[in-house]
């Protein structure tokens, strides 16, 4: 108790200075790991109903954040790392914000957005109660290597699961570890022709995708039609209305429905579904940013699938066009992926910015879309963008580190909502 209470006042101590000078949320969680590896460990051990872990290569954060929101709606108190940040270090430094003087976590619960990679360190000191898989997509090369390790390290994740793993039944590769893991499965997924508005790199090279209707699926999204989802449980078709924006959020709904009704139980499946239909997209994940009245929406990139889905579902001509894209390691430094997204949705981009602006401005005239400037220093690029094009609703495509930071630019001039 005594080393709990130490390394607790010390973290505190280093979250506070750090927030005072501006430094990073995940920094007095560095401090924790190297001063007391077990404290993530011990501070989570006695939670009543234990951890759950959610990872996979796109949709973590918004999945992380609807699971949340959908569990305190049955009246769990949930421990979650708010800010994205996912790997262990972050979950330190969001667990230092939470736990009082003495280390002691007020939760029933905790829910957990975690690296693929990451992931593998943290169940070998926390194995997790419930699991989800989401996808396994080609992401930051430079890391991860091809997609079949990805897949490997998803599958450490599954086997240390102790209770029940929810996998993405559409998903080959996902499928594939379900037939290598003891814990309860439960799959979610979707439909063939919805399959389709969700372009993969495997459906590049293969051609069409295939739902996977060899086992059924505890949730399944069913039809789409603007922010309305159907949801077939239960043998009963669901129709709710959502503020989440993007097809692909609408299938991190069915995951996360899936995973909550295995938590709490499916016996308050009405109530989470009534939930889901108050839950906004999370920071950066079409996030709206209002400055003087006009629209900000802020849009989160960072692999070609990803980047496929994101113009399928935002694209907009009515609206001016910003592309900001670092390489820093929490981005991927190998920018290659441009290449295999398809821009031809653009009508024009206004700006790009960010380290890899003229890797980008050059794979956007192979797909002779037209350039407005470019303006490697993301806060005069942003700064020209918006007076530029004072009245006109605004997108940003951005990779995670020119995310974040077009996001503290921005809550400088306006309201913009704090992750902490």
């Amino acid at each position: 108790m005594a080393r709990q209470m130490i390394s607790t006042i010390i973290g505190k101590s280093v979250k506070k200075v750090a927030k005072l000078r501006g430094g990073g949320s995940a920094l007095p969680g560095l401090v924790i790991e190297k001063i007391d590896p077990k404290f993530i460990q011990r501070t989570l051990a006695d939670l009543p109903q234990g951890v759950v872990i959610i990872s996979g290569t796109n949709g973590k954060t918004t999945t992380t954040k609807i699971v949340v929101e959908l569990l305190e709606s049955v009246g769990l108190k949930v421990f979650t790392n708010r800010t994205g940040s996912n790997f262990s270090r972050g979950v330190a430094a969001a667990l230092l914000d939470e736990v009082n003087i003495r280390g002691k976590l007020d939760a029933d619960i905790a829910v957990l957005e975690l690296d693929e990679a990451w992931a593998v360190k943290f169940v070998q000191i926390v194995r997790p109660r419930f699991s989800l898989l989401l996808n396994v997509m080609r992401d930051q090369l430079d890391r991860f290597g091809e997609i079949d390790n990805t897949a490997a390290l998803l599958q450490k994740i599954a086997e240390a699961t102790n209770d029940t793993v929810v996998l993405n039944r559409d998903d080959p590769r996902i499928f594939k570890i379900s037939e290598h893991i003891q814990a309860k499965k439960v799959f979610f997924g979707t439909t063939r022709e919805l399959l389709q508005l969700m372009p993969t790199d495997d459906t590049l090279k293969y051609g069409t995708a295939v739902a996977n209707q060899s086992v059924a699926a505890d949730v399944l999204l069913k039809k789409i039609n603007a922010q309305q989802a159907t949801f077939q449980i239960d043998n009963k078709e669901i129709d709710v209305d959502l503020q989440l924006t993007g097809v692909y959020n609408l299938l991190n709904a069915a995951a996360a429905v899936a995973l909550a009704r295995q938590v709490a139980g499916p016996e308050i499946t009405d109530t989470i579904l009534s939930a889901l239909e108050n839950v906004k997209p999370a920071f950066g994940r079409g996030e709206t940013i209002y400055l003087n009245g006009t629209p900000i929406e802020l849009i989160l990139v960072k692999n070609p699938s990803g980047f496929r889905l994101a113009l399928l579902s935002f694209a907009k001509n009515n609206s001016a066009t910003m592309i900001a894209v670092n390489d820093n390691y929490a981005d991927g430094r190998d920018v290659s992926w441009f290449w295999d997204v398809d821009f031809s949705l653009l009508k024009n981009v206004a700006m790009i910015s960010g380290a890899r602006a003229y890797d980008m401005a050059l794979r956007l005239q192979y797909d002779d879309i037209p350039i407005g400037k470019i303006d490697t220093n993301i806060s005069k690029a942003l700064e020209d963008f918006i007076n530029t094009n004072p009245d006109e609703p605004k997108q940003i495509f951005c990779s995670y580190t020119a995310m974040t930071a077009i996001r503290r630019l921005l809550s400088e001039k306006t309201d913009v909502e704090e992750i902490s």
